[in-house]
């Protein structure tokens, strides 16, 4: 059994943080709901993972303020955090000669700069545990070219490049860290980016968050002890 701590999910008030918080809960992990704006929302899924029995508390904070990430994983009455899964992301898109250079860097902030803040904030508890998962959320836009988001693609390849360093600096210590990298996902994150990658992909349909979620749930077990430093990859053949 892992020792005693909490996982935490970080945009975990709707889509695919919402489905990772409940299957981390089902799985036995005390989850800790992290939200920016949707409170209601993050509410909402702490109070289903209640109905089925678990333990969830809510965490406002903004991903891309380093003190709000400190707060984040801060040890607290559920533990140390020794499942972190960095989900939390955003775009802003626009082809290259029109992207602005706060776009760039507001995407390049939340979705690579805060994942790195958490990763480093929450090592130090998992390496003296002896046991930790991180789970980046990737996406197949990392490295599959998708016109207008070139802030986007640069985020999601930082993260798997990081994802693969950090994994071989901290593996003799029973720290795991994966990422997964979605394709086209029913949330309200892709409205407007299907059209011709709809069209492209062999399963002919989007995914669903919960699909996502059981793929992060298993790298997250102790079944998945021996897997670390690679991308699982989620997007219904489309990148095959």
């Amino acid at each position: 059994m892992p020792p005693e701590g909490c996982a935490l999910i970080t945009g975990a008030s709707r889509g695919i943080g919402a489905a990772t918080a409940l299957a981390l809960a089902r799985a036995g992990w005390p989850v800790r709901v992290n939200y920016r704006e949707d409170e209601a929302g993050a509410r909402e899924v702490a109070a289903r993972i209640a109905a089925e029995g678990g333990a969830a508390s809510v965490c406002q904070g903004d991903v891309a303020g380093a003190e709000d990430v400190r707060k984040l994983l801060a040890p607290g009455d559920d533990g140390p955090v020794l499942v972190l899964v960095n989900n939390a992301g955003i775009r802003r898109d626009a082809l290259s000669p029109q992207l602005e250079d706060e776009q760039w860097q507001r995407v390049i902030d939340v979705n690579l700069t805060a994942a790195f803040r958490a990763t480093r904030a929450a090592l130090p508890a998992m390496l003296r545990a002896r046991f930790g998962r991180i789970v980046n959320v990737a996406s197949i836009v990392g490295p599959r070219a998708n016109a207008g988001q070139a802030n986007y693609a640069a985020s999601k390849a930082g993260a798997i490049g990081m994802t693969k360093t950090v994994a071989v600096e901290v593996a003799r210590r029973g720290v795991t860290v994966n990422a997964v990298a979605p394709g086209l996902i029913e949330t309200g994150f892709t409205e407007g980016i299907g059209g011709e990658l709809a069209a492209a992909i062999p399963a002919r349909r989007a995914g669903r968050p919960e699909e996502v979620a059981a793929c992060i749930s298993f790298l997250a077990s102790e079944e998945a002890s021996y897997v670390t430093g690679t991308t699982l990859t989620v997007d219904g053949g489309l990148s095959a």
